[in-house]
């Protein structure tokens, strides 16, 4: 389940640009693997305060048996990390040293489990009178995706960070291993596994928490950090929490495009055509054509392609990674 999406930026470096662009893959690849599985919930472009420090995570996985934060990169050229854990990128033929993404999410890790224990009754609450088990004893995994043409050199690689570094066409071959989520039968058959489990309601209740704490502008920064300095305070501005849908309640539906024909209104009576401008459908009604690409529904951008395979037309938009069957 997707519980929030990738906040795009205005971003106009070629850096920015790239790395903007690496989130969305990644993003794109969760979506399409755990947007119908309650048990995962996947949060992109995740911002929050805690204890007068800021932490961004790329992506963030909460599943039955723990959490998963994600960093992307986008690496245009070979990654090199020595014995010591040192990084070093090559562009242009040009090597130079880069800071570890495995140690910039393994800050963001701590801060995240400091910011769930501190609310731990409120986000748990208890079970029957006892408390629960909380968060330290779940499973906690970082992982670095790169660009999937990024070359890997994993030889020199300590073993530690070749397991956490992985291409983003494989990270969702990585996340099933790691997460290694049985079915709930096997669950109960299975004596060997003694991993505690978050149950759905539990999930739900860390979402939705997660989701509250989420900051998307400066002054929600500052206000935090004006907060946590000096928590007596009474004329700090209160951070103005993002709307968000309670996940206990039943999931707003995604967007849908809906072809018709633009000159006549017909939804059904067309047949699907490739022509000079791209795909379109061909009315049967008034015989007028009508284009099938469209504006995406979630995010409005005109960025979108229309792509087929055998009989089935799908509109991709570029910018948010909504994808959609619409023929």
């Amino acid at each position: 389940m997707i519980l929030k999406t990738k906040t795009l930026q205005n971003t106009t470096s070629p850096q920015a640009i790239a790395g903007q662009k690496q989130e969305q893959n990644v993003a794109f690849f969760l979506r399409r693997a755990f947007k119908d599985h309650p048990e995962i919930l996947v949060i992109n472009d995740f911002k929050f305060s805690f204890n007068d420090e800021v932490a961004q995570i790329d992506h963030l996985i909460i599943y039955p048996y723990g959490f998963v934060l994600i960093e992307s990169k986008s690496i245009k050229g070979h990654v090199k990390v020595n014995q010591q854990g040192e990084w070093n990128r090559s562009f242009n033929q040009k090597w130079s040293g880069m800071p570890s993404p495995i140690k910039q999410v393994e800050l963001q890790q701590k801060l995240l489990k400091q910011l769930l224990k501190q609310h731990k009754a409120e986000v748990l609450g208890k079970l029957l009178g006892i408390k629960q088990q909380g968060f330290n004893g779940r499973k906690w995994d970082n992982l670095c995706v790169v660009s999937s043409d990024t070359l890997i050199d994993r030889k020199s690689m300590p073993k530690a960070v070749s397991e956490q570094l992985v291409k983003t066409e494989f990270l969702v071959d990585k996340l099933e291993s790691v997460m290694n989520i049985r079915n709930k039968i096997m669950r109960v058959v299975n004596i060997n596994d003694t991993r505690p489990a978050f149950n759905q309601q539990e999930l739900y209740s860390i979402g939705n928490f997660i989701l509250s704490q989420h900051i998307d502008s400066i002054n929600q920064i500052n206000s935090c950090k004006q907060t946590t300095s000096n928590p007596t305070a009474e004329l700090v501005t209160p951070i103005a929490k993002p709307q968000v849908t309670n996940v206990y309640q039943e999931a707003q539906p995604i967007p849908q495009v809906k072809l018709s024909c633009k000159h006549c209104g017909e939804s059904t009576n067309y047949i699907p055509m490739y022509g000079k401008f791209g795909y379109y459908i061909n009315c049967n009604q008034c015989t007028k054509n009508t284009p099938m690409k469209q504006a995406c529904p979630m995010c409005h951008s005109k960025n979108t392609k229309v792509q087929k395979r055998k009989e089935t037309y799908s509109l991709n938009c570029q910018d948010c990674s909504y994808s959609q069957q619409i023929v």
